[in-house]
């Protein structure tokens, strides 16, 4: 699977912390949401005295979802970079979710147990009482 995941830059040098980082958290994106990572990316750039990520991961079966972000601190950007990519994947995960047929006898069986009927025996307790 790490051979799906790129981490690149074009005018930085980003040592060997970042990239091992960057792979381990889109990673545990990856494994958080769907867990069947398809192929991930990640590019760095340095633009005067800011850094700009680019972060794009595609799950088996899903289309691609990216992201940007934009910070003076490296490691900050790319955390802001994967947060909305994240929240993509949770809002795609949702939408399939919820999608699916509501299962009607599930809420039978719930509103049966919250409001049991009542008793044959008490509704004659109650009819001898008031006549």
């Amino acid at each position: 699977m790490d051979r799906a995941i790129t981490i690149q830059s074009s005018n930085i040098h980003l040592g060997d912390g970042l990239p091992n980082y960057a792979r381990e958290n889109i990673l545990r994106v990856a494994s958080k949401y769907f867990g069947r990572l398809n192929t991930a990316s990640a590019h760095f750039t340095k633009e005067g005295i800011t850094y700009r990520c680019s972060v794009n991961m595609q799950m088996v079966g899903l289309p691609m979802k990216s992201a940007e972000a934009k910070d003076k601190d490296i490691f900050l950007f790319f955390n802001a970079a994967l947060g909305k990519v994240a929240k993509q994947l949770r809002r795609t995960k949702r939408e399939l979710r919820e999608d699916k047929g509501e299962r009607i006898d599930k809420d039978v069986v719930l509103r049966e147990r919250i409001s049991p009927t009542p008793d044959a025996n008490e509704d004659l307790l109650y009819a001898e009482d008031s006549g």
